[in-house]
């Protein structure tokens, strides 16, 4: 929940140490306080995981509840303002992110040491789906805390922590037999080196640069990307050399292993870029078109979005129980087809939509992805040696989190680029033919798209926000004032270029749920290899192939 609970509230945070996130300059700490949690917990979890596997994951995950405690307890106490303060915002993000990356590193090596494999499935469905869920909880939690105060976003977590962190250390019992083992400096430095710097100019990317509306052909921005590309090469190189690797790449061999981490992370992309793409269209368009006022409509939001997290909570744990039963395979890859059908329908609504149509279509999301999430946990996990677990469920959640950060440079530069070619003209005919100067209209209308994004993002009026601060505003007739600053003026200008931009959006959403679904049917029958993938055994074949075994026999 923690991952997501900031998304809602930023405008309240950024409104209580007294900064405008859209002021030039300050659109990096709105990134950084977005992505900096994600990107933590992207590039540290297979490190933790590999840490769990050599001292005891129960260990890690108890000392994970006692960094994410202090975390939480710090942010609520911010003492400063403006550009400190979002710092130490983003500070403490980065440790909480540190101490959630524990929990998530091992939480799932933990489940899968403690249950038999009939009741596995299940067992990882339930802790899955509940991950999944508290993203989308979290928007609504937001949005209701921020309304009271915004130190209560960070609050909330306190007790949580606390309660957590003595009820894990005085309940949860080491089961698995680790090994001290070597620490792997090489591995450690290279992947979180460039995963790290890859992901960092992904993020910056987004903004523009030189004239154009993405930061893609920034010098910093292609260095980042080219870089972190070529530590993550080295890093495989260094990791085929090493005796104990941090990453253990002989895992791939492993099919399920392979196709179900595959399918996890094009799943990850799709479902991120969905979950900001509706926040912008409810809060930007569909919402004011309706009535509601913009400063109201992050918890609007959150709370239209509930049949999704709906759908997750109801299809996660069926559908873990009956892949126990019969296979992961069907269940995954027929969730994600569903996923892709859902898409497509989210495609074919116009910008000013029915909403139960549009509530049924996130339904049937959420239900597709619990469909998918539980029973491809399971086959990961299962499939892979005792011993690995940790490392394994850290290999797992960073496919997982890599796939929620990218999500945000991928869809936005694609949104971006959608409104890059319509918005601007649009914007300017539509403020001149209200009374505003063509020069104040044409100034307006060529500030990046991702401006006018944000100001939908943050809950703001972006015509009251571009116009206010110049006093554009004072010099046209209260009529003139009202229609630019009401409800529909915006909404209705921006929804031919905003549907434009969601027809790329969800075309190559749905592109990824297929492309997942492919993997997900080519992961093979119920197997668990239970020897060294990178041995011959019984668990898998002379050439490295895992012999197909049945849950029920494993």
């Amino acid at each position: 929940m923690d991952a997501s609970i900031v998304i809602i509230s930023l405008p309240a945070i950024f409104r209580g140490i007294g900064l405008d996130p859209l002021a030039a300059g300050n659109i990096g700490y709105l990134l950084w306080m977005i992505l900096g949690y994600l990107l933590v917990s992207a590039v540290l979890v297979v490190v933790l995981g590999r840490l769990g596997d050599m001292f005891g994951r129960v260990r890690i995950y108890n000392l994970g509840f006692l960094v994410f405690a202090c975390a939480s307890v710090a942010l609520s106490l911010d003492p400063f303002q403006a550009g400190a303060g979002a710092l130490w915002l983003i500070l403490w993000r980065v440790v909480q992110a540190f101490g959630g990356s524990m929990l998530t590193a091992n939480s799932a090596a933990i489940l899968t040491d403690a249950f038999p494999a009939r009741q596995r499935g299940m067992a990882l469905g339930i802790n899955q789906i509940t991950a999944l869920a508290g993203q989308f909880l979290g928007l609504l939690a937001g949005g209701l805390l921020a309304a009271v105060d915004w130190r209560a976003v960070f609050c909330v977590s306190v007790p949580v922590s606390i309660t957590g962190t003595v009820w894990s250390y005085l309940s949860l019992r080491e089961t698995s037999a680790g090994g001290r083992g070597h620490i792997d400096w090489a591995g450690n430095l290279t992947f979180a080196s460039g995963a790290g710097i890859l992901l960092a100019g992904i993020t910056y990317g987004i903004q523009p640069y030189g004239g154009h509306p993405t930061g893609w052909t920034s010098p910093w921005v292609l260095t980042g990307l080219i870089g972190g590309a070529f530590l993550l090469l080295v890093f495989c190189f260094v990791e085929t050399r090493t005796a104990e690797p941090m990453f253990r790449l002989s895992l791939f061999r492993v099919r399920a292993f392979a196709a179900g981490n595959l399918a996890a992370l094009l799943t990850a992309i799709a479902r991120g870029g969905l979950q900001f793409m509706l926040i912008i269209w409810l809060q930007g368009i569909w919402l004011p078109l309706h009535g509601y006022d913009f400063e109201d409509t992050p918890l609007w939001a959150g709370i239209f979005m509930l049949p999704l997290t709906l759908g997750f909570l109801v299809a996660g744990p069926v559908s873990g129980y009956l892949s126990d039963r019969f296979g992961a395979r069907l269940f995954s890859t027929v969730g994600l087809l569903v996923v892709a059908a859902s898409f497509l329908g989210l495609l074919a609504l116009p910008v000013n939509f029915d909403y139960g149509v549009f509530a049924a279509l996130l339904l049937l999301n959420g239900l597709g992805q619990g469909m998918f999430s539980s029973p491809n946990t399971s086959s990961i996990m299962g499939s892979v040696p005792a011993r690995y677990r940790g490392v394994a469920s850290g290999m797992r959640s960073t496919f997982q989190n890599s796939g929620t950060a990218l999500s945000i440079g991928v869809f936005f530069s694609l949104m971006v680029s959608g409104l890059a070619g319509t918005l601007p003209k649009t914007l300017s005919g539509g403020l001149q033919a209200h009374g505003v100067p063509a020069g104040t209209a044409h100034e307006v209308a060529s500030l990046p798209p991702v401006s006018t994004l944000f100001a939908t993002f943050l809950g703001n009026n972006p015509i009251g926000h571009l116009l206010g601060d110049g006093g554009t505003l004072d010099h046209l007739t209260a009529a003139q004032r009202a229609t630019l600053t009401g409800h529909t003026f915006f909404p209705e200008l921006v929804s031919g270029p905003f549907h434009h931009g969601l027809t790329i959006v969800f075309g190559v959403a749905t592109g990824m749920a297929l492309v997942s679904a492919l993997a997900s049917a080519l992961r093979g029958g119920p197997e668990r290899a239970d020897g060294d993938p990178s041995e011959p055994g019984p668990a898998h074949g002379t050439k490295g192939q895992p012999a197909r075994r049945t849950a029920r026999s494993s």
